[in-house]
């Protein structure tokens, strides 16, 4: 209960926690950085690292020179990180896909599985880039490609287009917006914020695939009765 405390404070509170690891880590910082997108974007178990929220701090954060945070180069970072992150997922997803699925269905949930599923019916390859701004689908779809066998120069070229506008768009917002005042002053609302908005299209897909699944039930049924009768 303690970690998990611990845990939710450092999300919310992630611009204080962020400015105390620079101060006390220096450059080192960095690699930290490096070491939660690789994590996040890398490895399936860690779906639940923060993202979008990081970057958005990273960007608030280094508009203050104070701060000793250089905007470039956490951008470069991150960029990379993102990058071998989705590499190593779809790596993993290729050659022991079905075996870990099989294996760790607590931690690899199927519900995940298929609502990544639900991005790649949709949107094709794009899912790539589209779920670098969606929790747990950002985590799931390189595994995904990789188990479905994604033609990997495809997967590559997603994969680089993603995390580059994934980089240019959230760490930018958080430079020019996230030391206004009021947004300062509720920044944990803000994380909160970008979380709902980030998850809006995940809790919008797993809907829709339930309200067709019933409505095909509901067919089957009228179906069934007509025959019946």
């Amino acid at each position: 209960m303690d970690l998990l405390k611990q845990f939710l404070d450092f999300f919310l509170h992630l611009q204080e926690h962020l400015h105390e690891l620079t101060r006390e880590y220096g450059k080192w910082v960095y690699g930290i950085l490096f070491t939660i997108i690789f994590c996040e974007t890398g490895l399936v178990v860690t779906p639940f690292l923060p993202g979008d929220s990081l970057l958005f701090a990273v960007g608030a954060l280094a508009a203050d020179p104070a701060s000793g945070l250089n905007v470039w180069i956490a951008s470069l970072i991150i960029f990379v990180a993102a990058i071998l992150g989705d590499t190593v997922n779809y790596s993993i997803g290729k050659y022991a896909g079905e075996k870990l699925a099989a294996k760790f269905p607590r931690i690899i949930k199927q519900k995940h599985l298929d609502t990544t599923n639900e991005f790649f019916e949709k949107y094709g390859g794009k899912t790539i880039i589209l779920a670098r701004f969606v929790p747990i689908v950002r985590t799931f779809a390189p595994f995904v490609a990789g188990s479905g066998a994604m033609n990997y120069r495809k997967f590559m070229f997603f994969n680089v287009i993603g995390a580059f506008l994934w980089v240019v768009t959230i760490i930018p917002a958080g430079w020019f917006f996230g030391n206004i005042p009021i947004v300062k002053e509720n920044f944990e609302l803000v994380v909160i914020g970008i979380i709902v908005v980030s998850v809006l299209p995940m809790v919008y897909e797993i809907w829709k695939a339930n309200h067709v699944k019933k409505r095909e039930l509901a067919t089957r049924r009228e179906a069934v009765g007509d025959e019946e009768a």
